[in-house]
């Protein structure tokens, strides 16, 4: 036999404590109180991702407009002509 075709070696059925209506529900309810605790990470983790990849393309965008006003700023130094020295 395959371990798959073999039964089970502890009968849960058989040996599991019988649990009472109000221990059922309350284990409904703890369940549904952590799915909702999950869905809420999640939710909280998609938008501190969000924040975070918002912060980085702000750092970038400052970062890249600096970079390039700086490189602006010595094209135009390029085109100033030098002043004439007038000697008499």
């Amino acid at each position: 036999m395959s371990a798959s075709e073999q039964a089970p070696k502890i009968k849960y059925g058989e040996t599991a404590p019988k649990l009472d209506k109000a221990q059922l529900q309350f284990m409904k309810l703890i369940e549904q109180q952590n799915l909702d605790r999950v869905q809420k990470l999640k939710r909280v983790r998609r938008n501190n991702l969000l924040t975070a990849g918002a912060l980085g393309v702000s750092v970038l965008a400052i970062y890249g407009y600096s970079i390039f006003s700086v490189q602006q700023e010595k094209f135009l130094d390029d085109f100033e002509e030098p002043k004439k020295v007038t000697t008499n």
